[in-house]
């Protein structure tokens, strides 16, 4: 009997969502062990520090995963290892070739936002944030122009997950943000309708907050 994998982060959406998304799409249990930050003054992280050596991961660090002998670190690379064990890398070269680059993308997307969420002026920031970022949405739903998946083939591949998910948290912010994006609405109507993650969306075990950690502006 195969083992079962394990995702480690802590209790938010946050960077372990996406890898959450792709195993119930995948219809892959998993045993999801998340770790809380404590409260303000400290913000103590004693909860992952405790254990954080004890895992018998090379670079320990939140996420990780656990799947048998195989123990890694990093998102995009637990994304890419999972896609791959799943076949979710896409069909045809180019639809994988499309699929990896909109991987980083959606990390440059992610840590655009993540540079203003955890910045201490966040209250100042945000509002430029809102303005510029619609270069990025605009690129994407020109890039999204007669495709159904982002990676252009027909099932979705592993970038579509972690971009689902930026886009949803961008919509729980400001919620007309996507209003001139046709193509990005239909994209996040077409993924909340895959059986699998309707499923999941549905269940106890989704949650809408917290999205970030206790230090975040917006949480």
């Amino acid at each position: 009997m195969p083992s079962q994998i394990k995702i480690g982060y802590w209790k938010i959406r946050g960077l372990a969502q996406p890898i959450r998304y792709l195993l119930k799409y995948a219809g892959q249990d998993f045993e999801n062990i998340m770790y809380e930050q404590g409260d303000p003054p400290d913000y103590s992280r004693e909860s992952w520090f405790t254990v954080k050596h004890t895992l018998g991961l090379a670079f320990p660090n939140l996420p990780y995963l656990i799947d048998g002998d195989i123990r890694i670190t990093q998102s995009n690379a637990i994304l890419n290892y999972l896609a791959s064990k799943f076949g979710l890398c896409g069909e045809t070269d180019k639809v994988k070739a499309e699929n990896f680059m909109m991987v980083e993308n959606a990390m440059d997307f992610r840590n655009g936002l993540a540079k203003v969420l955890y910045n201490r002026d966040y209250s100042k920031l945000i509002d430029d944030y809102f303005t510029t970022v619609h270069t990025t949405l605009k690129a994407f739903d020109t890039f999204l122009e007669g495709r159904t998946w982002f990676a252009g083939g027909k099932n979705p591949t592993a970038c579509d997950f972690p971009l689902y998910e930026l886009l949803d948290q961008h919509r729980l912010m400001k919620p007309d943000i996507l209003k001139d994006y046709k193509n990005l609405q239909a994209f996040l109507k077409r993924f909340e309708e895959l059986p699998q993650i309707k499923a999941y969306l549905q269940s106890g075990e989704f949650f809408t907050h917290p999205v970030n950690n206790k230090t975040a502006g917006w949480k």
